[in-house]
This record gives structure tokens, C-alpha cells and sequence, in this order.
């Protein structure tokens, strides 16, 4: 079911426990521990008005935070990538087990003619998280196509298909593959196949103008707010990386979280959204079973189960680094996106505070 505005008990959420989630999330600002942050919260189609707490930060000025701020997400980006490669699939553009190289030749180099496209979307494909080269490129403003050719050229950690290794370089793959089948910037894209079917209007891969004034900036140490290329920087902003460059509200990822929830929401066929938040890499041959038991499951994109303390097998998340998470759970229908601007908030003890209030 879409989602619409309600009230507590048309959710089934419990007054006062869902206050102490409001006043947990009020004291981190209140004691320093945040500057601030939103969260949107829904069960059963029925989402209560997003809640803003503490303040933002906006080139130099505090002022009230406001429930319709725009943040960097993070990694929260990596799942709306997924989504987009998903989308070829299902309209036959690729298949999950394609060799990646298949669509793009370079990326054969070095050992990595047999990753799959299935391994880019589980983190199995062996690929680093980040390049060595990460920080030099972002020195001098690289832009985005010179990542993708150093990670065309770079080796492999493992085997792909073996382990399960968190690489945020797969899903600039992910993003680069989009585009070479799609002919799009991968941005319009995800505009135009994502954001715009499900009313998302204040999400954007890069920051673009219209959502500029909304934003609240990241809270960095003094040394790096300096820095020409960090998170709150022009050049990141206007990067677009497809592993972590997408700005939204929560009011927009409770949408997104919505959508599958109702088995795709019109951007995608059940069969498809529900390979999204299911257990994949118990399904990869090569991953010893030992493995398995010491690894995040993954679906494909997201993070599945151990969304919280209290969610359910079946639940789904993913966090940013900027102090960001979301989550779902099919079991309950409760769904949760939290936004703050500190990189290190311990999001999943306001998740558990969410997750008791469901009656």
C-alpha cells in the first residue's frame, strides 16, 4: 500500500515507547553528541510526519534543524545503485551471472574476467573498498571516469565469489555498467526511472541546485573542514559517486523503503524486488559455509537481517558514514530512515528504540 500521513495508532506504534525514541534522539543534540538530524517512521502504509531534532549547519551558519533538510547519505546511496542495475535486468538488458567485462571490455584486466554482476551487487567480487589511490585522486578533483578506469586496472583481493569483503569500488562498477547499457549519466537515470515514478523529489545523485539551500552539512574536525575534497566540499557534492553520492530527506527513503515493501513499487516487478532483500550469498557456490556463518548476509544491495536488535530475518538496511541509516522489516511493515550529520552516531540504539515501539 502507498504511503499516506496517519497517526500513531492507525501505525500501531505506542505513544510513550515511540517517545523515548524521540527523546533519545533530542538529548544526543541537547548533550553535543549530535548537532542534529531527522528521521521518518512508518508501519503498515501509514507514516507519521518526519521529526527534526537539534540543529544544522550551512556554510558557516546554525540555524534549526527542519524535517525536509537535505543530507548526504552516504553508502545509503549503494542500494538506489543496485536498484538501477536491477532495473536493466528485469527488462533484460543483463543478466545477474554476466561476466562483468562482457558489457565492460577493460575491466577484464588483471584476473577480474570472471566477476559476475552478481558479485558487484553481494560485495563478493573481491574488488577493494576504496582505490590506494582514494585520497589523491579526490586531492586534485579527479573526476569520476578516472576512478572507474584505475579500478579497470587494479587486482583482486580474493577469488570472486569466495568471501565476503564490504568494496564500495563494485558499486562504482555497478553505477558505470548503468550507464554504458543504459546510454544515460547514471544521475538522469535514476532521476527519471527511480526518483520521479516514486515521488522523490528532493533525492539527486550530486547535489543540484534546486536542494542546495536545504542541505545540512556533515560535522567534520576543524583540519578537514579545510580540505578542498571532503564531503562538504564542492567537488563531492557535484561528484555523484554511485557508492555514495546521492542527497535526499527522509520523508524520499522512507518512500524508497516503502516501494519495496510493496514488492517494487512500480519500479520493479516482485520477483525482482524481492531477490533485492533476500539472503543471496548463501546462494554463491564457492562461499564456504564457514564463511557464510562469519558474514553480513547480503541481498543484492542491501544488508539483510540485523537491522537493529529486534529486527527480523527478513529485515533490511544499509548506513552511510555521514551518520545515516535506513531500514525495513516485511514482517512488520515497519520502516525507519534516520539521518544525522555525525559521522559516528550509534544510529542503531534509536533503531532499537523504534523497533519496541511497534505494538
Amino acid at each position: 500500500m502507498p504511503l499516506r500521513i496517519g497517526s500513531l495508532g492507525e501505525a500501531g506504534l505506542d505513544p510513550q515507547r515511540l517517545e523515548r525514541a524521540f527523546a533519545l534522539l533530542e538529548g544526543w543534540a541537547q548533550c553535543g553528541r549530535v548537532l542534529g538530524g531527522a528521521m521518518a517512521l512508518a508501519r503498515g502504509g501509514i507514516l507519521l510526519r518526519p521529526f527534526a531534532f537539534g540543529q544544522r549547519r550551512l556554510a558557516g551558519a546554525v540555524q534549526p534543524m527542519d524535517p525536509e533538510a537535505v543530507f548526504l547519505v552516504a553508502s545509503v546511496t549503494k542500494p538506489v545503485t543496485a536498484l538501477a542495475a536491477l532495473i536493466l535486468a528485469e527488462r533484460g538488458g543483463l543478466s545477474l551471472r554476466d561476466r562483468v567485462c562482457l558489457h565492460i571490455p577493460e575491466f577484464s584486466a588483471r584476473g577480474k574476467e570472471v566477476v559476475q554482476v552478481i558479485h558487484l551487487l553481494t560485495h563478493t567480487s573481491g574488488l577493494p573498498d576504496l582505490l590506494p589511490e582514494n585520497t589523491q585522486l579526490r586531492q586534485r578533483h579527479a573526476p569520476l571516469a578516472e576512478f572507474v578506469a584505475q579500478i579497470c586496472q587494479c587486482g583482486l583481493l580474493f577469488k570472486p565469489g569466495t568471501r565476503v569483503s564490504y568494496q564500495s569500488m563494485g558499486t562504482a562498477i555497478l553505477g558505470h555498467l548503468v550507464e554504458r547499457l543504459s546510454g544515460q549519466p547514471l544521475p538522469v537515470f535514476m532521476r527519471e526511472e527511480i526518483f520521479a515514478p516514486l515521488g522523490m523529489h528532493n533525492t539527486s545523485l550530486g547535489l543540484v541546485p534546486a536542494l542546495a539551500g536545504r542541505l545540512a552539512q556533515v560535522s567534520l574536525p576543524e583540519a578537514e573542514e579545510a580540505l578542498d575534497w571532503t564531503w562538504n566540499s564542492s567537488y563531492w557534492q557535484g561528484f555523484g559517486a554511485p557508492w555514495g553520492g546521492m542527497f535526499s530527506t527522509v520523508g524520499d527513503l522512507a518512500l524508497f523503503l516503502q516501494a519495496l515493501l510493496e514488492e517494487g513499487g512500480g519500479v520493479l516487478g516482485r520477483a525482482a524486488a524481492g531477490a533485492m532483500i533476500a539472503d543471496q550469498t548463501s546462494r554463491l557456490p564457492e562461499l564456504a559455509p564457514e564463511v557464510r556463518q562469519r558474514s553480513q548476509v547480503w541481498g543484492l544491495g542491501w544488508c539483510v537481517g540485523n537491522w537493529g536488535d529486534f529486527g527480523s530475518a527478513r529485515s533490511f538496511w544499509h548506513g552511510g558514514a555521514t551518520g545515516t541509516q535506513v531500514g525495513a522489516d516485511p514482517e512488520t511493515g515497519l520502516l525507519c530512515a534516520l539521518f544525522t550529520t555525525q559521522p559516528d552516531a550509534p544510529l542503531h540504539l534509536a533503531v532499537n528504540a523504534v523497533q519496541g515501539a511497534a505494538i
